[in-house]
């Protein structure tokens, strides 16, 4: 168990992030203002969106979205708002335009990325698609690049595969399709494709939890049960490292295929909670369990115990794969510091209804049971 004592020492070791060093930039990533482009977001209203839209406004950019409108914000500048529906193939509002730059935002389905192709060819100077490192076909090789195997499609027509099909497949066709996607956009959009592979998105407006749980549940203090031995590595991305990115990519016309995931140097799991309880002032006493144990009470990596996943047998090379490439093309980081602090005064800031219960994690009830589980065995 750690202790908040060791925790603090942690901190003052390195693991957690100053006041003076929670935003470490690249000098990319300070570069001045490129010239003026017209940026077409498909999407931009959901995770990752506003904070492109802000960044490129902030950096006198144009911008256009096309999305169902059903989730209207306010922005710090003008932009244009299409509306249509890439689902029932309502792509009107795009006819005859042209723009610098597209950004793929939330396309799963291939048919989205064809049809988008048919329309925007030759009309976009540059396709950006972000996808996901879900696309690989093996997690068990450490180390891996852009280079490693997606997965093939293995059903009858992955042009023909609905939203409806991917809820009845609960998830398993969702990296083969999005590999699809990224062979869509490079039929379409041959030479002017940029790929973006981002792992686990985390920081504030995540409505998934699978990051938060950690701020909330160490913040709440007390035994906590922690995954594994602490030496397993961790792998993730703070949604606004990843948006601004996408737009210093456009601005660089950066074309090829990047993983997009942090941080700059392995991260393991006790880390990242010794750094998230240090950011959060928390009290919590870490109980750590080990993985065949969590398996035997069906207590799941990643779902049940966000973030982790044992980095053993299939899944050894899981959160050890290369970012050299992001990196070399301008990808920087926030601390751990910034984003777990953030990511926690945000989830505060939430109505008592969405802060009842987190959309990821164990209940409490759970992890009482299973450190009582873990003593009683352990007292034998």
């Amino acid at each position: 168990m750690a202790t908040r004592r060791e925790l603090l020492k942690w901190g003052s070791a390195g693991i957690v992030g100053t006041a003076a060093s929670r935003w470490v930039p690249s000098a990319f990533a300070q570069t001045p203002k490129a010239r003026p482009l017209r940026i077409l977001i498909l999407g931009g209203t959901g995770f990752i969106g506003p904070h492109q839209v802000r960044y490129a406004l902030a950096r006198g950019h144009k911008l256009t979205l096309f999305n169902r409108g059903r989730h209207p914000q306010e922005w710090p500048g003008e932009v244009e708002e299409l509306t249509g529906d890439r689902d029932t193939g309502d792509l009107k509002a795009l006819v005859g335009r042209a723009w610098d730059v597209c950004i793929d935002n939330p396309t799963t389905l291939p048919f989205w990325v064809r049809d988008a192709g048919k329309l925007l060819a030759g009309r976009v100077g540059q396709y950006l698609f972000v996808s996901t490192v879900s696309v690989y076909a093996d997690d068990a090789k450490p180390g891996q690049d852009e280079r490693g195997t997606t997965l093939p499609y293995r059903g009858r027509d992955a042009l023909a595969e609905t939203q409806d099909s991917l809820k009845a497949d609960r998830g398993g066709l969702y990296g083969s399709l999005k590999a699809a996607s990224e062979r869509e956009a490079k039929l379409h959009f041959a030479g002017a494709t940029t790929i973006v592979r981002p792992g686990l998105i985390v920081g504030p407006g995540d409505e998934t939890d699978r990051f938060t749980y950690w701020p909330v549940r160490l913040a709440r203090g007390g035994e906590t049960l922690a995954p594994g031995d602490g030496a397993d590595p961790v792998q993730f991305i703070d949604a606004r490292d990843l948006a601004q990115w996408t737009i210093r990519l456009a601005e660089r016309r950066a074309f090829g295929t990047f993983n997009a995931f942090g941080p700059a140097r392995e991260l393991t799991m006790a880390n990242m909670l010794a750094g998230t309880a240090a950011a959060t002032h928390a009290a919590a006493k870490l109980v750590w369990v080990p993985s065949d144990f969590l398996a035997a009470q069906k207590i799941s990596a990643w779902s049940d115990l966000p973030v982790w996943v044992p980095a053993q047998g299939g899944s050894a090379g899981f959160a050890r794969r290369s970012n050299r490439a992001a990196v070399a093309a301008g990808l920087s980081f926030r601390s751990l510091a910034t984003t777990a602090e953030e990511t926690l005064a945000w989830f505060r800031s939430q109505p008592a209804e969405r802060q009842a219960k987190l959309r990821a994690g164990l209940s409490a009830e759970r992890e009482t049971q299973a450190l009582a589980a873990w003593k009683a065995r352990r007292g034998k």
